[in-house]
Parts: C-alpha cells; structure tokens; sequence
C-alpha cells in the first residue's frame, strides 16, 4: 500500500515515559533477519480483562522482543470456537472476525493514532486516525514494514508479527528512543449472523468507559525497549 507520511507541526507533543501508565519491558534479543525469534527471553503479559463482559479467564496473552531493527509481537489466544468473516475479502472483513489488536499513538490526547486489527487468517484492517474515531481506512501500514504469521493450536491460535523500527520513526511513534504508547486488545468474536458479529471486547489497560470503547486515551499503556 502506498503511504505518505504526515508533516507534523515543528512544536507538535509527542510525549515520552508517562509513570503513570501501566509498562510492559520489550526486552533486546539478537537481530534475527526477518526470523521470528525465540520467545523464551520475553516476559508473558497476562494482564489482560473483559471490562464490560465479565468472564473468569480471558485466554489472552502477549509477548514482544527487540533487536533495535524490528519490533516483533505475538498474541496467543485460547478459543474452541474461532469465528472469521469471509465475505468481501477486503481488509474489512476484519471487522467482523475474531481478532487482535494494536493500536499506536503519536501524543495523549489521540491527535494521531493508528490502528493494526489483525485476524487469524493473518489479514489486517490498518487505518490512522484522530480522536474522535476520525479515521482513515484507507491508509495503509508502509509496505514491507509490517509482517505477520499465524497458527492454530489445539486450544485456539497465536499470531505474531514483526514491525520495522524505520516504519515506527517515520510515523513518529518511538518517543525519547525508547517508548512506544500502545493499546492491546482483542475482539472475542462471539457469533456472526448474516454481516453482523457481536463481540467481547479485551483490553489490557481497562479505560472504565461505560461501553466498550478502544479509542480514548485511558485504554493506552506503554512498551519500553529494554
């Protein structure tokens, strides 16, 4: 996909380490050339919740690494029942899928964000946006710059992928070189019927909205590079 890279004001507030907000470490691993890597040096964040559906278990986890070119991720995901929506087969065919999520922002008060929702198929919706939920849909992460590979497992799936760090810089989204403010969530999808799926929403940082809602600043924590 095309991309043209937004021109910022000179005096624009990209922010930087907030102790406030709840901070996941992505530690260093060596650089591994387009490989993903060996997850064992990765912290497992367990931290995740269904604010506005309470369930015992959410059967989410994340993990991610560095090697100081690529960003890499993974979601693991227990479900027996995975519900993915094929009917477009465009990018939107997301929206009513099973998925994972992250989001990234370039300052507090979501003056720019973008968004990467990503199936178990390994399709993405990737979109910037700006608050309130003033999207682009049409924009695209860079080319190349985003990789994803997926699986199932016997108890439900994992999804990882790697994010060049050039692609990160460009969009202004690495504060002080070292912080990323992120949202992480998931979208349990729980039926779909007819172009209509219904979810449980998942989110690491509960931003304690009445209504499900990913797109405010208080659903935002941060990865630091280790």
């Amino acid at each position: 996909m095309a991309c043209i890279y937004p021109a910022l004001p000179r005096n624009a507030y990209f922010g930087g380490m907030n102790a406030s907000l709840p901070t996941y470490t992505v530690e260093r691993t060596e650089i591994h050339e387009h490989l993903f890597p060996n997850w064992q040096p990765a912290t497992i964040l367990r931290d995740f919740s269904s604010p506005w559906l309470e369930v015992e278990d959410t059967g989410t986890t994340f993990r991610a690494l560095h090697d100081g070119v690529y960003l890499y991720f993974r979601f693991d995901v227990q479900e027996s029942n995975i519900l993915i929506y094929e009917k477009d087969h465009t990018k939107f065919d997301v929206l009513n899928s099973e998925r994972v999520e992250i989001f990234f922002r370039q300052d507090p008060e979501l003056k720019r964000y973008y968004g990467l929702e990503m199936d178990p198929l390994g399709r993405v919706y990737d979109y910037q946006s700006s608050y309130y939920r003033q999207s682009d849909k049409t924009w695209g992460w860079p080319e190349g710059h985003l990789n994803l590979k997926t699986g199932r497992t016997p108890t439900g799936y994992w999804l990882q992928g790697e994010i060049s760090f050039e692609s990160l810089r460009s969009l202004q989204l690495i504060h002080e070189e070292r912080y990323l403010q992120a949202g992480l969530y998931r979208g349990r999808c729980l039926n779909i019927r007819g172009d209509k799926a219904t979810f449980n929403w998942i989110t690491w940082v509960d931003p304690q909205t009445e209504t499900p809602d990913f797109h405010v600043p208080a659903s935002f924590g941060q990865l630091e590079l280790g």
